[in-house]
């Protein structure tokens, strides 16, 4: 056996090397900041709220005296808007019009960051907001708070059957009436939409097909995400959605892929969880449920730093929102984004007559 010191130092060289290639991901510090992180007091507390809202909504005899109760006050479904902001809610006199006239179909919550500076709240949100918690961009934070805002309005509300998870640079493209009519069709009585559940489609965007999908998928680490989610997977999609009452449930039920996607990542530059999350979990559950397109219009042609394009004063125009309207599925875009802060006063110049005007 040799013992010369030279072998020895040469042993401890490859030992050492192979340790660091192995687990030097995980030994080393991260360089995402503190905030990224969920807390073990922030997850459990998050897993009680989840868990008090699935019991809830799995009380089928509860449900069916609610509905029955409801069904002979002419009651109708609802659909509860989720607003997830870090800043001010600016159009919020765009949306108080949209909203307008149809108090009895819809609510509002919304999760603002703590650290988010807003000014005076404009009536339309006032007493909407639920407990929030710190959130950071391209981070598992961002997936806690919608799964927190759908689990209050589970909570809130048994008529709330659709979730629509929209931002505070997000507008609406149409009519209220015409988002509902769109998504409970002619099921508009409480009774009706309740025993038809099960055929409410949830509005996701799912890709299995994006340039950047292996990257995206190892920025916790090459192997990290198996056994629970093999890369052939793994899916990427849009931030904001609609969800039918069954698959919130499903996302609030999930423990398996929160275990993986509330990793740290290594590469924050690939790391985008609530882009992830949500498609990779509903389509692993219920791929024929979802229409694996968004409503919510967005436009990458001149993304910057992962930011979609950000549309200023000098676009709005009555030809932008008809634009924006148009897509490839059988539904036209509900909502859409970005939008700059200053064009509030533009828009609200058109609302009337153009977006509300189906």
């Amino acid at each position: 056996m040799p013992s010369s010191p030279y072998f020895y130092s040469f042993a401890l060289f490859i030992s050492l090397s192979l340790l660091f290639f192995l687990y030097g991901p995980h030994i080393l510090p991260l360089k995402h900041p503190p905030t990224s992180h969920i807390s073990i007091a922030d997850d459990l507390d998050d897993l009680s709220l989840f868990r008090n809202a699935t019991l809830s909504a799995s009380s089928s005899r509860a449900s069916s005296s609610k509905v029955s109760h409801l069904s002979f006050s002419n009651a109708r479904p609802k659909i509860a808007f989720l607003f997830l902001t870090n800043s001010d809610l600016v159009f919020a006199p765009v949306w108080s019009q949209f909203f307008s006239g149809n108090e009895r179909l819809y609510n509002i919550y919304v999760h603002a960051d703590p650290s988010a500076k807003l000014s005076d709240t404009h009536k339309l949100f006032q007493n909407r907001f639920i407990p929030a918690k710190r959130t950071e961009r391209a981070s598992p934070t961002l997936i806690s708070a919608a799964r927190r805002l759908m689990a209050n309005a589970i909570l809130d509300d048994p008529l709330n059957l659709y979730f629509a998870l929209v931002s505070q640079s997000c507008i609406p493209l149409h009519s209220f009436r015409f988002v509902y009519r769109s998504l409970f069709g002619n099921s508009i009585r409480v009774l009706n939409a309740f025993s038809t559940q099960s055929k409410h489609k949830s509005f996701i965007e799912i890709l299995s097909r994006d340039p950047n999908l292996a990257e995206r998928y190892a920025a916790r680490g090459q192997y990290v995400m198996l056994p629970e989610v093999p890369f052939e997977k793994f899916r990427v999609g849009s931030q904001f959605f609609i969800l039918a009452k069954r698959h919130a449930l499903l996302v609030l039920k999930d423990r398996k892929l929160w275990k993986k996607f509330k990793l740290p990542c290594l590469n924050i530059h690939s790391c985008y969880p609530e882009e992830h999350y949500f498609p990779t979990l509903l389509s692993m559950k219920d791929p024929e449920g979802c229409s694996h397109y968004t409503l919510t219009r967005v436009n990458w042609t001149d993304s910057v730093d992962g930011h979609p394009h950000t549309y200023d004063t000098g676009e709005i125009s009555p030809a932008l929102i008809h634009t924006l309207r148009q897509s490839n599925s059988r539904y036209s875009y509900f909502f859409a984004r970005k939008f700059s802060p200053d064009c509030i006063k533009p828009l609200m110049k058109i609302a009337s007559k153009v977006i509300f005007r189906d």
